[in-house]
Formats: structure tokens, sequence, C-alpha cells
């Protein structure tokens, strides 16, 4: 690969903070996974480790030696992995990362004259809320097959070692606070970066576009908490409790950097509630039968000016809206599947 090339792809974004793009350019990837080297100096803590392609590995290194050099030679380069949630263009680069890690260990000592052993770094996830979800075995797949010594368990012995939400990571040259933000997957979270006041968003909030969701009603819900972080809960509980905002910029899994966060937020949840009125406007009229609407015929009613082959990816999005509005009491569901999902306003 080229040097240019190599260059294009890191980006200082402030003295705590580099991004490292994925090298998984998609439809959904936007430019590719962004992962993130956070700290002041090593170690430093990476953030989500890439779809796991070849060509990323190379551009981690080169920002590892040069961008965010090596100044303490007892000390590995990263002591700390944060996966942000179960996601393969998050979670499958580990293994390729974790020898790099190893090999930058490896060729300093040799032109060093330090006796310091080798630190594998800690691996963090915030576990699956289901033991029994399938997404696990992404997830532990990598895991297994990972070498002996490759990573440092947790105190109990677990490989990973779990996030739980507000709580403090407080690394070697940089603070962060994890944010429990499930919607887009059940284990997703942010990490809320007072020195940046600045949030990674994960795939919650993208920097482009919107972003897809697993679960309506909790993906609501986290947008709104993260929208009430940003005046500053009283239990913040970093050094910079009590100012506000707390963060201005968010550091998405995906796309450009987003220079005022909250009022993205807060168009996310307005474009969702006037996404969620529609629905119920198209219930609360005339039904095609005596009783109820299916969920295609919501999607031919909302969509009837939008080309027809944007109707099947809308259904999905019109039925995570009513399985919502179940939750909520407002509908209920009265037969069908899929597309032809029945559906009563209560």
């Amino acid at each position: 690969m080229e040097k240019l090339e190599i260059l294009a792809s890191i980006t200082r974004l402030s003295p705590n903070v580099v991004r490292v793009l994925g090298q998984n350019p998609g439809k959904f990837q936007l430019q590719g996974t962004n992962t993130y080297i956070v700290g002041k100096e090593n170690p430093y803590t990476l953030i989500d480790t890439g779809e796991g392609k070849d060509e990323y590995i190379p551009i981690l290194e080169s920002a590892l030696r040069e961008t965010a050099p090596l100044k303490n030679g007892d000390k590995p380069h990263v002591s700390d992995i944060v996966l942000s949630h179960w996601h393969i263009d998050h979670v499958n680069g580990l293994p390729a990362v974790l020898s790099l890690l190893r090999k930058l260990w490896d060729e300093g000592k040799s032109s060093s004259s330090s006796s310091a052993p080798f630190q594998p770094p800690r691996i963090h996830k915030f576990p699956f809320p289901n033991n029994s979800e399938p997404e696990r075995s992404t997830v532990s797949s990598i895991i297994d097959a990972l070498p002996p010594g490759s990573f440092t368990p947790s105190p109990t012995g677990k490989p990973l070692h779990d996030l739980h939400d507000w709580q403090v990571l407080s690394m070697e040259s940089v603070a962060m606070k994890v944010l429990h933000t499930p919607g887009h997957t059940t284990d997703s979270i942010c990490l809320y970066i007072p020195d940046d006041k600045a949030l990674y968003t994960a795939d919650t909030v993208l920097g482009q576009g919107t972003a897809v969701f697993e679960d309506l009603s909790t993906y609501m819900n986290s947008l709104q908490k993260m929208l009430d972080l940003h005046i500053g809960p009283i239990d913040l509980d970093i050094h910079t409790a009590g100012s506000a905002p707390t963060y201005q910029v968010l550091y998405p899994g995906h796309g450009p950097v987003v220079s005022d966060g909250a009022r993205l937020i807060e168009t996310y949840i307005k474009h969702r509630l006037e996404r969620e009125k529609q629905v119920l406007q198209v219930l609360e009229s005339d039904t095609p039968s005596s009783s109820h609407w299916t969920t295609w015929e919501v999607v031919k009613k909302i969509y009837a000016e939008y080309p027809e082959n944007l109707w099947l990816p809308a259904a999905h999005g019109v039925n995570l809206h009513m399985l919502k509005l179940e939750k909520d009491g407002v509908v209920k569901k009265v037969g069908g599947e899929g597309v032809e999902t029945a559906w009563a306003k209560l």
C-alpha cells in the first residue's frame, strides 16, 4: 500500500484521539468502519478493530508508529481494546490487531534494553443481556480462536472484561464513561470522552444518513439518554462533572465527525417521531378491510410517492414502529407475518 493511501486513512482528531479507517467501505459502512486510538501517550486504548481486512493492519501499524508513537518503552502500544457491539465490521479484526500488537512489542524489545514483559491488552465489551442470543456465538468464536497469551483475561478468568452502564474507564492517559445504548443491537454502547467534549456513538448515530436498529422502543430511549447526557447528569463523576454541555462533537462508528452532536441526535428523534405520527395517521384513517391495516398497506400509503424498490426495506422500518406502538399499548397485532402482518389500533 502506498504511503499516501495509508496517510489518507489516518486522521488526528484531537491531541487525544486518532481515527483509523477499517478499509471496508460499503453501502452500510459508508467510507468504512471508524476505529479510534485514544490517549495522549502509550499505552493507548483502541476502540473497535474493524472487519478484519488485510489492508487495515498496515494502516493501524503506521498510526501506532507515527501518529500515536511509543513513548514509554516499558509499556505496550495498546493496553485496552473496547468493542462497541458484536457486529463483524467492528470485531472481526481482533485477531489480526492482537498479532500486530505482539509484533510491535517484539520489534521494540529487540532494540531496547528494557526487561519488562509483554502485557497483552484487556478486551472490554458490554455483555449480552440474554445469554441465549445467537449473536454471542459470533464474538465467542473469535475469542475462542485467539492464541493463549494474546490478551489479558478478567480477574475472574473470563476472556472479556464486562462493561456496565455509566462505568468510568480510567485508562492510563484518558478517562471515558460507558453508556449502554441498546437499540441498534442489545449490546451497543457509546463512550463519553470528556477531554475531547466528545461522544463516541458507534452505530447508534452515524456521521451521515440514519442508523438501523433492532428495537425501536429501546433505540428511542437510548437516543434520549444520549441527549440527556449533553446537559450533564449529576452522577457523571469524571473530572468534568458539573460542566454543561458535556459533549459537543460525535465520533461515529461510520461517517465523518459530527460538530453539533446534540442537534443531530435531536434530528434522529424528530425523524422517528414524525414517522410514528404518519403510521398512526394511516391507522386512524379508513382501513382497507373492516378492522385492520397490514404493514404492506401502511407502506404503500406512506411511501406512495417513493420508488417501489424502496418499499420493501421501508416495510421493515414500519414493522419496527408497529412493534414499538404495540409495546406502548397503542396497537395490537391481529394476524399475519412479515409485510402481511395485520395491525389494529386500540
